[in-house]
């Protein structure tokens, strides 16, 4: 989905997801409607030196006031929130790309998440420490905001209290919120870290289903997204982690296999021949013994049988590869290649191009190396 750039904190752009652009003004009446100010001011009320007025609060465009200062407040927190991880990578040295707002909360995306546990830790916890921070910042402010400004004093306990929330409902271990990787990082210090990874992803998975279970008897859409999100996070980075380990120690140049050529001035029909006969779905493309594309068996799909030989190759070709180098880290090539969607990389020599590393050569090594470490005894 889209997302607009609002701003660079510490150089790391704030981004804001077409989801919460179009889910802010249903929040904010929300927020601002009769039942939630009633439920709310209770509980502000019970907190803050001073009672404010409900009548005062659903007066003329005061709910809406609350509703617009209620939700836009919320996501600064979440802002912060993901900003907390970030300082706390910084001194780890692990850098934060870009934090993404959305309508379930925020996404603070790391370059790297350390393995060492005191680090993912450190990295993890200081999101809900920021927002007991904030929560206990917002809390101080009821004693400073006047009484002439009860919208703002109800906001502002309102914040102090969903910051604590939010602290709160992000530590529980399910896996990949911040309770999640908490708890990776303290199974990690006594057993393998994919190991400890698949265990606080069960968890995670076990918390989704009961998400799921809440959202189906509660007609509750966004617990039924958040199990979604939960699931899906969780199974991923399970599996992301196991390639990890299965292509520990590897460079692009083991993954790299013996790619089958077909000359860019052949024609399709040729192509076609080849596929058939080879078995083979995905050749390099050359021309004059340079390396300059990839064809693959959807090429066959945008031309006519009866018009193949009047094709070349080098017009159904795929040019626009990313590069990597063949001394690169496997797993770090492989994620260039998710991060660009492409299904082959050009490999790299210094400005050499010496091959074409694909999906299918992936695919290959973790079939074999899985396979292997399945038949030797632990």
């Amino acid at each position: 989905m889209r997302k607009f750039t609002v701003g660079r904190v510490w150089g790391i752009p704030i981004r804001i997801d077409l989801s919460l652009v179009l889910f802010l003004p249903l929040l904010a009446w929300l927020l601002g409607s009769e039942v939630q100010i009633d439920t709310y001011a209770g509980v502000v009320n019970a907190i803050a030196p001073r009672a404010y007025d409900v009548a005062t609060l659903h007066a003329g465009a005061n709910p809406w006031l609350v509703g617009v200062l209620a939700a836009v407040g919320l996501f600064v927190g979440v802002a912060l929130h993901e900003l907390g991880h970030a300082y706390a990578g910084a001194r780890y040295g692990v850098e934060t790309e870009s934090i993404t707002l959305w309508l379930l909360g925020g996404l603070a995306s790391l370059s790297t998440i350390p393995r060492d546990p005191e680090q993912e830790f450190g990295i993890a916890i200081a999101g809900p420490v920021t927002s007991l921070l904030v929560a206990a910042l917002c809390y101080a402010g009821l004693y400073v905001v006047p009484p002439s400004l009860p919208v703002v004093g109800f906001v502002v306990g309102w914040l102090a209290i969903s910051n604590a929330l939010l602290a709160g409902f992000n530590l529980l271990p399910a896996f990949p919120m911040d309770g999640g990787r908490v708890l990776r990082a303290y199974l990690a210090r006594s057993r393998p870290y994919g190991v400890a990874t698949r265990t606080a992803a069960r968890i995670g998975v076990g918390f989704a289903v009961a998400f799921a279970i809440f959202g189906v008897l509660n007609f509750a859409p966004l617990f039924l997204l958040l199990a979604w999100f939960v699931y899906s996070a969780a199974t991923g980075e399970s599996r992301t982690v196991l390639i990890d380990d299965l292509l520990e120690g590897l460079t692009v140049r083991d993954v790299l296999a013996d790619t089958p050529t077909i000359d860019a001035k052949a024609s399709v029909q040729a192509f076609a021949d080849r596929v058939l006969a080879d078995r083979r779905t995905e050749y390099a493309v050359t021309e004059n013994g340079r390396v300059v594309g990839v064809v693959t068996l959807d090429a066959l799909r945008g031309v006519r049988e009866v018009e193949r030989d009047a094709y070349r190759v080098e017009e159904v070709m795929v040019r626009d590869l990313p590069s990597v180098a063949h001394d690169a880290d496997a797993f770090e090539a492989l994620a260039e290649l998710n991060e660009s969607n492409a299904s082959a990389a050009f490999v790299v020599d210094g400005e050499e191009r010496v091959g074409v590393v694909t999906r299918a050569d992936y695919a290959s090594v973790l079939q074999t190396r899985q396979a292997f470490d399945a038949t030797v005894p632990a």
